[in-house]
């Protein structure tokens, strides 16, 4: 049985499932039927945070066009430029045991892309989530479904899967941006 979390909501992942290394995360969303008449292509993003809550590393944002981190530790599954269908939009395969030491945290953010041309934001899209699944079972353990009524935001961060001591954690954050995917990047410390 997954356990539901409300934003803000921190819980324990690693501790109540011992041995859990190989974790999915599973986002997914639905564009609303009033579209202005343009295709939505929503992207989800990986940013690997170092104490400070910066990426140190480039390639430590991890997104379809790089789709791997330096450790092996994090892999996107690729771009899916619809949204449409049942289940996860994207995916991001975690091995917790591989991610380096300097990170942190592990940032998962949803952008929407060419939201500013395309005249989009999150206020046209619902049913966002991201859950965290076993990888060798494929059983939830984590959903966070956003429910937030966001209007002007073109990027979410939905949340973060941190260090506490020697296990992880997951905290469900559920905060917007207006400035989309360039205002994730320098918030959490690359240049755009």
């Amino acid at each position: 049985m997954a356990i539901s979390l409300q934003k803000g909501q921190k819980v324990d992942l690693t501790k109540s499932n011992p041995g859990l290394t190989k974790i999915i995360i599973g986002l997914g969303w639905d564009v609303n039927k009033y579209d202005g008449g343009k295709d939505f292509d929503l992207d989800s993003s990986v940013f690997m945070l170092n104490p400070e809550g910066k990426v140190a590393d480039d390639k430590n944002f991890i997104f379809f066009n790089n789709p791997s981190s330096p450790d092996g530790s994090v892999k996107h599954t690729g771009d899916n430029r619809s949204g449409a269908g049942e289940g996860d939009d994207e995916q991001i395969k975690i091995d917790l045991a591989l991610v380096a030491s300097g990170v942190a945290k592990i940032s998962f953010g949803i952008t929407i892309h060419e939201a500013k041309e395309r005249n989009q934001n999150f206020g046209q899209v619902s049913n966002a989530y991201v859950r965290v699944l076993n990888e060798a079972s494929g059983e939830e353990l984590i959903r966070y479904d956003l429910g937030e009524d966001f209007s002007v935001e073109t990027a979410v961060v939905v949340g973060e899967l941190y260090r506490n001591n020697a296990e992880w954690k997951f905290n469900a954050i559920g905060s917007g941006y207006q400035n989309g995917l360039a205002g994730l990047c320098r918030d959490f410390g690359l240049d755009v």
